[in-house]
């Protein structure tokens, strides 16, 4: 999977269109990424120690990955993604759109 946990994506389709934010978890198995503040769902909670009161929480719900794209902040548009090797040898990721280098992003 091309994107990774702390990229910051687009939203392309869906409810949520057009939303710029970041990712907080990816599960590459089922092809799903969870993005910050985009498809919040409802959930009730059980009363627990930590949580005496329960009630209801909102939480962000998995989207497809197919409906986000990297966003590239120098030009300010979302951007496919390809791989190529530098010249130490390390495969690096870049925005097809622009040419940038993709920075590994701090989790």
């Amino acid at each position: 999977m091309k994107i990774k946990t702390g990229d910051t994506v687009k939203v392309i389709s869906g409810h949520y269109k057009g939303t710029i934010s970041e990712v907080l978890s990816v599960d590459v198995k089922n092809n799903k990424v969870v993005v910050e503040g985009v498809n919040m769902v409802k959930k009730s909670q059980k009363p627990t120690q930590a949580n005496p009161d329960g009630g209801i929480i909102e939480k962000e719900a998995p989207i497809d990955a197919s409906n986000v794209m990297l966003y590239d902040k120098k030009a300010k548009a979302a951007s496919r993604i390809g791989f190529k090797f530098n010249d130490k040898g390390e495969k690096i990721r870049f925005f097809k759109k622009s040419g940038e280098e993709i920075k590994e992003a701090k989790k």
